[in-house]
């Protein structure tokens, strides 16, 4: 059983790496990846510069714990365990993708296509676990008489067009918002996923 001490110091070092994320969110955003430092972070967020690296090991650590949070928070996996229709899911990503501080996904996303190698592997584990959601739904909705073994594939080459279709969209509305209507987009793609979805095990 945990002792009371021992819990406060959980919380404690809960409400740290929190403010830490705050602060490194913030600052990402406003000044990019490169040219924010361990001590900016440590100023913004009142936390000791030497606590950063025993939260989260370094800076390409802590920037891919940040875009966690921001794609948990606009695109949590587990909504895909619950919702049966793509169209809901897509529906309910757009209104978060409004107001969250989306454009980090992809500013982590510039410094994973470069030499960072670790940065790329976090990345990949990212894509993973996004179309890992969206094959979720769609053993949901997999019909009885499909084998699962062909249907594996299938499923996974769905996820990989849906998950790029979705990251395409809200691209070309972060780069252009005036013509880019982001809800319309997405609940387009959904849509004619939804009606067409038997064709995933055709």
């Amino acid at each position: 059983m945990t002792s009371p001490g021992q819990r406060r110091i959980d919380e404690i070092g809960d409400e740290s790496r929190r403010r830490i994320l705050d602060a490194a969110e913030e600052l990402f955003a406003e000044r990019g990846f490169d040219r924010t430092s361990f001590v900016d972070i440590a100023k913004r967020s009142g936390i000791s510069r030497g606590s950063i690296p025993w939260h989260f090991k370094n800076k390409d650590g802590l920037v891919m714990a940040v875009v966690e949070r921001v794609v948990d928070r606009i695109w949590p996996a587990e909504r895909y365990q619950s919702v049966p229709s793509l169209t809901e899911v897509f529906t309910e990503t757009a209104e978060l993708l409004r107001s969250g501080n989306s454009a980090l996904v992809f500013m982590v996303l510039v410094e994973a296509l470069g030499d960072r190698g670790v940065v790329t592997e976090q990345y990949q584990q990212f894509f993973t676990r996004r179309r890992e959601g969206i094959e979720v739904l769609l053993r949901l909705r997999r019909p009885a008489d499909v084998d699962p073994a062909v249907a594996e594939g299938k499923e996974r080459a769905a996820a990989v067009a849906l998950n790029g279709a979705l990251l395409g969209i809200h691209l070309q509305a972060l780069v252009d918002p005036e013509n880019v209507d982001l809800e319309s987009a997405l609940v387009s793609v959904a849509t004619m996923f939804d009606r067409n979805i038997a064709d995933v095990w055709a």
